[in-house]
């Protein structure tokens, strides 16, 4: 499916409900499978939680998780202490591409035992569940946030729990801390102290609710509309100002670039500030690398340059994404350089309409450029890949006033 985005006017004003945040719901889905009398509320509608959901309630010995890395990582480590359970891990093409090496070496490390089938060092791979023992375990400290927390959301159901040490600087502390808190929000007792991390073995948890936060990520187009636009009262639910997400900091990102935030009874509130002037911007997105598209094609949008850096887990998503940025950027006529870890967007007055972007199977590409018809019409490629994490993306555009317009073709 190819859409044509545009519209007639630049002044945006809605009440959006955006779906619960797909990390928190995919760490709460795998607490839940662990202890079963846990419920939760306000879970994502997301091509990524239905798998994820799937493959914790079956009990097929292949398990395909497609395109979802989140599922692949916590369904390693939860299949792995899963005594007695054998099962086959696999995902889409692009997915065996993606490497899990670090991971499987760490749950080895623990005694699980995990084969490679294929390439070694990446799915399909042959997981015989064990009963874990050993406690401690050393990884790199800049690894994807997701091989740390899959070890650390199975831990409360070791018999001696987990002793993980970081080595090096620590990449996405905010998603490490996300997991801890939920734990934490189970009475399950944690630790993060330095470079280590402890969580306490836990057998039973009490019966609660867990209502999910929605997903900031999926807030972060919204802040990219109303930078982008004339005027913007644009309203979204639910949201907390103590949020356990470390993408909340579009809050204070896009302030830079001319978007203000309120917060009232759950509910945020986006507004367009006057006569903001628009200075290039530099970001370490270290703990965030998830809203860089968003915030490099704002740039673009608005006519002012960017320096992005803390990027390099960029490469290994659903696909390159920085190479995938040059390309696609580069056709609407931007400068923009990128490295292993780093992205340049040179200031430009002028953006080439009518253009096609490539999506590469990747639901942020297809999110992050859409703001930028507010400037011109756009041609976003295969748009339905947005139901990995948003599925009602394209009808809260319209709620917007967009014309999305399905291309035949």
């Amino acid at each position: 499916m190819n859409l044509l985005l545009q519209t007639t006017h630049s002044n945006l004003n809605a009440q959006i409900a955006v779906t619960g945040s797909k990390s928190e719901t995919n760490r709460l889905l795998l607490l839940q499978a662990l202890f079963p009398n846990i419920t939760l509320a306000n879970t994502s509608n997301s091509d990524d939680s239905e798998v994820m959901q799937m493959a914790l309630s079956g009990n097929e010995e292949v398990v395909d998780i497609h395109h979802a890395g989140t599922a692949m990582r916590f369904l390693t480590a939860y299949f792995a202490v899963k005594d007695g359970r054998e099962v086959v891990l696999t995902g889409s093409s692009r997915m065996q591409e993606r490497p899990v090496k670090i991971l499987v070496e760490a749950l080895r490390q623990l005694g699980a035992d995990i084969s490679f089938l294929k390439e070694e060092g990446y799915p399909p791979i042959r997981i015989k569940g064990q009963k874990i023992t050993n406690s401690k375990v050393t990884m790199a400290a800049n690894v994807s946030s997701q091989y740390i927390s899959a070890l650390l959301l199975v831990a409360p159901k070791l018999e001696n729990g987990i002793e993980l040490t970081l080595e090096g600087e620590i990449t996405s502390i905010p998603y490490i801390k996300m997991t801890l808190a939920l734990l934490n929000d189970l009475d399950i007792q944690t630790s993060f102290e330095g470079n280590i991390i402890k969580v306490y073995p836990k057998q039973a948890v009490e019966s609660k609710v867990m209502t999910v936060e929605s997903d900031w990520s999926s807030a972060s187009y919204f802040f990219s509309l109303a930078a982008l636009s004339d005027e913007a009262n644009i309203s979204l639910t639910s949201y907390k100002e103590s949020s356990l997400q470390g993408d909340s900091a579009l809050v204070s990102i896009y302030k830079e670039m001319g978007v203000e935030t309120q917060f009232n009874d759950g509910t945020i509130t986006l507004t367009k500030t006057k006569k903001f002037k628009h200075n290039d911007v530099t970001f370490d997105l270290n703990n965030t690398p998830d809203i860089a598209q968003t915030i490099v094609v704002t740039c673009l949008g608005l006519g002012i340059g960017c320096h992005l850096t803390g990027l390099h887990t960029l490469k290994i998503k659903e696909t390159d994404r920085l190479e995938a940025l040059r390309i696609e950027l580069s056709k609407l006529g931007a400068n923009i350089s990128v490295t292993n870890d780093s992205l340049t967007l040179v200031a430009t007055s002028e953006i080439n309409s009518n253009i096609k972007i490539g999506t590469y199977n990747d639901h942020r590409m297809a999110m992050a450029f859409a703001p930028l018809a507010l400037k011109v019409p756009i041609i976003i490629e295969n748009a339905d890949v947005v139901s990995k994490s948003y599925p009602d993306f394209w009808d809260d555009m319209e709620k917007l006033g967009y014309k999305v317009s399905d291309l035949v073709g």
